[in-house]
């Protein structure tokens, strides 16, 4: 398979939404170098996954009004950096991606009455019934207005997995695996231009983290059997180290800051890769 035939590959029947497309960029790229991206990098990197001029700009007129990205100029040509409402949201996301993984040490039990369902969701949070939620114990903070409990592994721990939507996320999954099996060889990322293979990069941390961000990631003592989230993980992981070396030449080459060009490196870049390792 070419390497066109690669990135289409993995492109095949993908919902790229615009704007969260270039979230992900600016979260895997820019952020550990500056947080600041040129426009027209921005459209020349989206026109390589079919994400035209007009659709960029649309999104980042959205971004902006959502306070996700802040708009500035210099001279005639326009740039835009992370809102600092942002920052927080982005950081969040970067540890689950790139740090190492945090194993729970029982549970936490939540009566949280100011708890919306879409906030409860997005903590990934299992619901017990009426007010009370239930969430693997990494030492989180409980939520405004919420009493925490905390609780050791019942005798029926299996059970517990059905306080989630497992199927769902075994279905992305397992989507992911299917749709990255091609980049697994390692001749054909040799093959792989600078420029594909951040493009793979960007794809492989987006559809990574749209499983991830939903994930509760619960014990495997709790999980099923055929549970696919950990041959996952390990797939980012092998991928992105595998990819990064191109990628961030490609970085250095054509993204452009306020600066000039982006630096191929940076402390923080560095740290990412040390955290999956």
């Amino acid at each position: 398979m070419a390497e066109d035939g690669l990135i289409a590959g993995i492109l095949d029947g993908l919902s790229l939404r615009s704007a969260a497309f270039i979230v992900t960029i600016y979260g895997d790229v820019v952020l550990p170098r500056g947080g600041v991206l040129w426009t027209g990098t921005l459209i020349e990197i989206c026109e390589r996954v079919g994400i035209n001029e007009s659709l960029v700009r649309t999104a980042v007129s959205r971004l902006v009004a959502a306070r996700r990205l802040k708009g500035e100029r210099a001279g005639r040509r326009s740039y835009y950096r992370l809102d600092a409402s942002a920052q927080k949201e982005f950081a969040e996301a970067a540890t689950l991606l790139y740090a190492p993984d945090i194993p729970a040490h029982g549970w936490q039990i939540l009566h949280a009455p100011a708890l919306s369902e879409d906030d409860a969701h997005r903590l990934r949070m299992g619901h017990l019934g009426g007010q009370v939620y239930i969430r693997p114990d990494r030492g989180q903070p409980a939520p405004r207005g919420a009493v925490l409990f905390h609780a050791t592994d019942p005798e029926t721990l299996p059970a517990l997995a059905g306080y989630w939507d497992l199927s769902a996320l075994q279905t992305r999954y397992l989507d992911m695996l299917s749709r990255f099996a091609g980049l697994r060889d390692a001749g054909r990322l040799h093959g792989l231009s600078d420029a594909d293979a951040l493009v793979a990069r960007l794809l492989l941390v987006h559809v990574y983290r749209n499983v991830l961000l939903r994930d509760p990631r619960l014990p495997a003592t709790v999980l099923p059997p055929d549970w696919k989230g950990a041959e996952a993980r390990d797939l980012f992981r092998a991928l992105y180290r595998d990819l990064t070396p191109k990628a961030e030449r490609h970085i250095a080459a054509r993204f452009e800051g306020t600066d000039g060009l982006l630096t191929e490196t940076t402390p923080e870049s560095t740290t990412r890769l040390a955290g999956i390792a």
